[in-house]
């Protein structure tokens, strides 16, 4: 309904859209000599703009320094410019690793004639969407409501006041020599119209933009306007997880992986709530059934084998495109995003934990490898992403899409040899005319060109090559090296946007962190290398992005600490991985500072007036004309879903009631969304489980018993919200000072297990197993040995139970982790 309305689709006022589909006149000439100065008027002082973009700390804003347009950085000098001239400006929006911005760069803002309309008439400010993600998300939704779609370049034409009178995405430019879309006009039509509109109708403009505003206003409102601060909502059942899932079970496609047809995403979220869904309380998981949570998490697990296996996944290197043209995952954009890869490696993480798949685990390596290698800063933290277009040859003048990551057959046989050639070029479906389809190849990038992705098995290439198949595994491994090394050697690399964001590492070293305390027992070298990088991430973002006197964060790193305070999902990122990261090193430190973290992101962002829940901007935050709540999950986890995991988790380990009241109301802030379309809010269905069951949350102090523990809550798969600390004889003041709950326990150095749910704590026995005597083993009975039974005695210090026997095969117990030692029971 508002989409339609912002559309101007009926009435005669229908939006300045509306507008410009009737025609206003196109008269470029006029425009370039509109010098006429009315009767009596003195003439006005042409203002000639400068490009300020060389100024920006940002890669992909200083990357169109040489640009004829001039561009302007947003901030206050350009709006007041534009308030003193009374012109539109112009707001371009896009982010480094973007292809299409690349593509709008080369036809339209490097175009001379372009620019002379830009300069003259407008205000041009570039903005980077990654630094500054509230003004993008503000005229993504204005252009999404009056368009029906969005993405980047993000293009917008705005009032002196910042209201949006006109938008879209790419539009083509005098250099295009592509087909044109089907009712697009060309970006020199738009700038021609636009340009005449404010002249001529400016009154009209202000007034459909203000009507405009209004309606974008009222609909940031919709879903928050149930019960103010979460009071009631006992309408949210955990009926919404077998709601959601049947969703996903209706959009998933069963011969590709994934949901719906194209373009394909990986769609973190979605999985992540997938292979949770067997892991909530058996209540949950009786209201959804066995069946279908076995099947949500096959859903899951195969999409992660179809992507592992496509073109999405760089094969010869590392790490994950940022999404599939094709629905097969076979052709991608080629851009690499950290946000991505880290969401990535926790859902590949998990998959391989309930599968137990060497292959998933393999993939867990590969992103490990990028994540520490390609976009790792030399101090800590990680980069944000690498081009998808790059030069395909040194010397080359132009870059083309993908060009570092394609080979033609010849370059197989020139790089492998006669003997790997076919092996390789079989396993990863090259061919001699390349295998891109024409329809998707709209500027003749791929001709003759192969995406690597693997088509065939070690065992199938075996049979057909008459060999055995760790013949095959060798040859296949010694080429990619060659690949690789060819690569490295002979191509350019994309472009790499070498700007730390302060969200974005915070998800990467939580996954980090979980990765390297699952591997530890079976491969501590790799562990050390991933927890460190972790730690250097955490430690780099605390020094420099981190105002500890104001308890504050800014975004972003670069040359220098940028001037963009942090945003609400820096907070909720930062603060999930940091308690990763404690729960993964037992480090008061990390949690102290997430604790901090979190109540200043409640009193810079929460909504402690109106319905609850996180805005994305604090409530001083300059020229933002929207104050939005970021509800809907999409490329990354929601802002207010994993605000309301991270006050769950913190109330479980601090015994903090407050931040579980302000988890509840903020789920409760999206009640209305939530009921219709749960499948759109997976990031909250953890937070929902934990409104109805509670958070168990679990203390160990102690060796034995504490060491299994510990190792047990690392190799489980994510499920429902719960929480794991350790407490030792001395040290942990601050975590005993600040959870009033853990006083004495484990000053006496005993081995001892806490479970604390809903303010109430309890001690759990601790049990003794011993591997049984010959002469126990017989008393056992008939036909009994020494390898069926371990001999249980109940410790009873306390008085406690008595000493007794229970039969248990031995290697049931050693699968459990279990061998002479101590289990609780």
């Amino acid at each position: 309904m508002m989409a339609a309305q912002l559309r101007g689709g009926d009435g005669e006022t229908g939006g300045i859209g509306q507008a410009l589909k009737e025609g206003l006149s196109y008269n470029t000439e006029a425009l370039k000599n509109n010098t006429v100065i009315p009767e009596g008027q003195t003439p006005k002082e042409k203002v000639v703009l400068v490009n300020k973009a060389g100024e920006s700390r940002s890669p992909y804003v200083s990357a169109h320094a040489e640009n004829p347009v001039a561009w302007q950085l947003w901030g206050d000098d350009a709006i007041a410019l534009a308030r003193k001239e009374n012109r539109l400006l112009f707001i371009s929006i896009g982010y480094s690793a973007c292809h299409w911005c690349h593509v709008m760069e080369r036809e339209s803002f490097e175009n001379d004639e372009v620019a002379a309309i830009l300069n003259d008439e407008f205000i041009p400010i570039k903005i980077d969407r990654e630094e500054r993600p509230d003004i993008d998300r503000i005229y993504l939704n204005f252009v999404q409501a009056t368009t029906g779609s969005g993405g980047w370049p993000l293009n917008v034409f705005l009032t002196p006041q910042l209201q949006p009178v006109f938008g879209g995405t790419y539009w083509p430019g005098p250099t295009n020599s592509g087909t044109s879309v089907e009712d697009r006009v060309d970006f020199l039509g738009v700038l021609n119209k636009l340009s005449t509109a404010w002249k001529e109708q400016e009154e009209r403009c202000r007034l459909d933009s203000g009507q405009i505003l209004q309606q974008l206003m009222d609909f940031a409102q919709e879903g928050t306007l149930g019960d103010r601060l979460g009071e009631g909502g006992d309408a949210m059942d955990i009926e919404l997880l077998e709601e959601a899932n049947q969703h996903f079970k209706s959009t998933y496609d069963a011969t590709n992986g994934g949901f719906g047809s194209t373009p394909k995403f990986p769609t973190p979220s979605k999985l992540s709530f997938l292979l949770r869904l067997g892991q909530y309380p058996q209540v949950v998981v009786d209201l959804v059934g066995q069946h279908d949570c076995r099947n949500a998490e096959n859903m899951a697990v195969s999409t992660l084998r179809k992507m592992a296996r496509g073109g999405i996944h760089d094969h010869i290197g590392h790490g994950f495109s940022r999404y599939s043209v094709t629905a097969d995952w076979s052709l991608p954009h080629f851009e690499k995003m950290l946000y991505d890869n880290a969401q990535l490696l926790d859902i590949y993480l998990d998959g391989f934990l309930l599968s137990r798949d060497p292959e998933l685990l393999g993939v867990v390596y590969d992103i490990c490898t990028y994540l520490t290698t390609t976009l790792a800063h030399p101090e800590g933290g990680f980069y944000s992403s690498e081009d998808a277009d790059s030069f395909y040859k040194k010397g080359d003048s132009e870059k083309r899409e993908g060009a570092f990551y394609i080979w033609t057959k010849r370059e197989f046989e020139n790089v492998l040899g006669a003997q790997a050639e076919p092996i390789l070029s079989t396993f990863f479906n090259v061919s001699g005319h390349g295998n891109v389809s024409a329809e998707n190849d709209a500027h003749d990038e791929f001709i003759d060109q192969n995406v690597l992705a693997i088509a065939s098995t070690p065992s199938t290439l075996a049979s057909t090559y008459g060999m055995k198949e760790d013949e095959v595994v060798k040859i296949i491994k010694d080429g990619k090296a060659a690949l690789l090394a060819h690569r490295d050697k002979d191509r350019v690399r994309p472009a790499l946007d070498d700007k730390l964001i302060v969200g974005w590492n915070g998800i990467a070293l939580g996954a980090l962190a979980r990765t390297a305390a699952v591997i530890k027992g079976f491969d501590p070298d790799k562990s050390e290398t991933y927890l460190a990088a972790a730690l250097k991430a955490a430690t780099i973002i605390k020094k420099n992005l981190y105002d500890e006197s104001e308890k504050i964060l800014y975004r972003i790193w670069r040359e220098g600490r940028g001037d963009t305070p942090g945003f609400a999902d820096d907070y909720a990122f930062l603060i999930e991985g940091l308690i990763d990261l404690y729960e993964a090193t037992f480090d008061e430190a990390w949690l102290h500072w997430a604790d901090d973290l979190q109540q200043s992101q409640i009193s810079l962002f929460y909504d402690t007036t109106g319905s609850g829940a996180f805005f994305s901007t604090p409530f001083h935050s300059p020229h933002t004309i929207l104050r939005l709540k970021d509800g809907m999950d999409a490329s990354e986890p929601s802002t207010n879903g994993t605000s309301s995991s991270n006050l769950y988790r913190l109330s479980s380990l601090l015994n903090d009631d407050t931040y579980a009241k302000k988890a509840k109301e903020t789920i409760h802030s999206f009640e209305s969304e939530i009921m219709q379309y749960p499948w759109l809010f997976a990031s909250f269905m953890p937070g929902v489980v934990a409104g109805h069951l509670g958070v168990k949350g679990v203390v160990v102090a102690g060796e034995g018993i504490a060491s299994e523990r510990i190792t047990a809550f690392e190799r489980a798969p994510r499920g429902g919200l719960g929480s794991f600390a350790r407490v030792h004889a001395s040290g942990s003041e601050w975590l005993r000072e600040r959870n009033g709950l853990l006083g004495e326990f484990g000053k006496d150095g005993e081995a001892r297990v806490l479970v604390c749910e809903g303010g109430v704590c309890r001690e759990e026995r601790v049990v003794k197993i011993e591997r049984p005597s010959k002469e126990e083993v017989k008393a056992l009975g008939k036909g009994a040995d020494e390898g069926v039974a371990m001999s249980v005695g109940f410790d009873n210090k306390k008085g406690e139970g008595g000493v007794g026997k229970l039969e248990a095969p031995v290697e049931e117990m050693k699968e459990l982790g279990v061998e002479d030692g101590q289990i609780h029971r």
